[in-house]
């Protein structure tokens, strides 16, 4: 009898619905299940004798270290091309502060031409770009919205926003050739914040927008910019912000560091980070001066007719909750605060995301009237 043992048999299946997944497009909350259970015994599997009765198996460990570092984002654009039939989605550009950025727009197969439809605005949170909304604003455009996503400025398939790398020969030309270095993926929230207010008045000019019904949804570090969004722009009448994030940097970007870093740059001696570095964990480094004036929960105070409902993990890892619930106490408007117990900050995009769903369907249809 050949014995083989059980770690061999473990790496075997899970390679085995790794391949599966992936090539019948297999949904991302089950993908990533398998994923983040192989993540957890990186250490112990990878380190560990393979008998040499199992044939291949070296192999496989070849190929399950390149899965579990690529197939998150394989797993992300798999998702990002599932497209129910009754929904119809075309690219558009959106332009804020004169760079091009990338939009899809969902609406029902059913609606008309001239029909004017109630409509959500989305975007992604900190280090993530709109290719992983598709999902949500699937969702939402069968339930009969208009839904448009976006990415920031130097995210995604969004264009970046650039800077000279020497002094502009003529200073006075308009036009003129000259070598530039790109600002890309890296986190400016008033420079985002400034992305949700071009994408909410690029919305107004769309022909099957009903502009007296417009939403948007946020989530994580989105969830701090659409409180932003709606306290700077009284058209949006509903918002939904799930396991919200920052709502208040002034501390961050007054601290002595973030002072000696804003003048370090504005002397020319520090450029831009470089994209897509890592920051506690994060894609994308934070340009924390910019924090400073960033602080939506006080700004909100400025719109109390706008519906806000917080959504929030019981066991969230990076801290938002207390001032989420404070921003959420002190507002005097429409308002509700669910937090789902038992979950941390990811499990809104896994186990809990369709009660999360749910949750925004149910909170923009009452404030949108969407009679569905």
């Amino acid at each position: 009898m050949i014995r083989v043992c059980p770690q061999a048999v473990f790496l075997h299946r899970a390679s085995v619905l790794i391949m599966h997944g992936l090539s019948a497009n297999w949904r991302f909350v089950q993908l990533n299940e398998v994923l983040d259970h192989l993540r957890d015994r990186w250490s112990i599997f990878f380190s560990l004798p393979i008998p040499y009765q199992v044939p291949h198996m070296r192999l496989l460990r070849l190929v399950l270290s390149t899965l579990i570092v690529t197939s998150p984002l394989m797993a992300v654009s798999a998702q990002a091309q599932q497209v129910a039939d009754d929904v119809v989605t075309r690219k558009v550009d959106i332009y804020s502060e004169g760079t091009r950025m990338t939009g899809y727009v969902f609406s029902p197969q059913t609606a008309s031409a001239d029909a004017k439809l109630p409509t959500l605005v989305l975007a992604h949170g900190w280090g993530g770009t709109q290719r992983g909304l598709r999902r949500d604003a699937t969702r939402f455009s069968q339930a009969g919205y208009l839904v448009v996503t976006f990415d920031y400025r130097g995210w995604g398939e969004s264009d970046s926003r650039i800077i000279l790398t020497a002094a502009a020969a003529d200073h006075k030309a308009k036009t003129f050739e000259a070598k530039v270095r790109a600002v890309r993926e890296v986190v400016d929230p008033l420079d985002m914040g400034t992305d949700w207010l071009n994408a909410l008045h690029w919305v107004q000019g769309e022909p099957q927008v009903d502009t007296a019904r417009i939403g948007i949804w946020g989530s994580s570090m989105s969830g701090g910019y659409v409180v932003y969004a709606a306290a700077h722009d009284p058209r949006v009448k509903a918002v939904h912000s799930q396991v919200t994030g920052t709502l208040n940097g002034r501390s961050w970007g007054q601290s002595a560091d973030s002072r000696t870093e804003a003048t370090a740059r504005a002397r020319g001696n520090l450029g831009y980070p470089e994209p897509l570095a890592q920051f506690g964990g994060l894609r994308g480094a934070p340009i924390t001066p910019r924090f400073a004036d960033y602080v939506p929960s006080d700004d909100i105070r400025t719109n109390d007719k706008v519906a806000l409902q917080f959504v929030l993990a019981e066991n969230e890892e990076y801290g938002g909750n207390p001032l989420s619930i404070r921003t959420y106490e002190q507002h005097e408007g429409p308002k509700n605060l669910v937090v789902i117990p038992g979950i941390s900050h990811y499990d809104v995009y896994r186990d809990a995301w369709l009660q999360a769903n749910d949750l925004a369907l149910a909170w923009f249809d009452k404030h949108l009237d969407n009679n569905r």
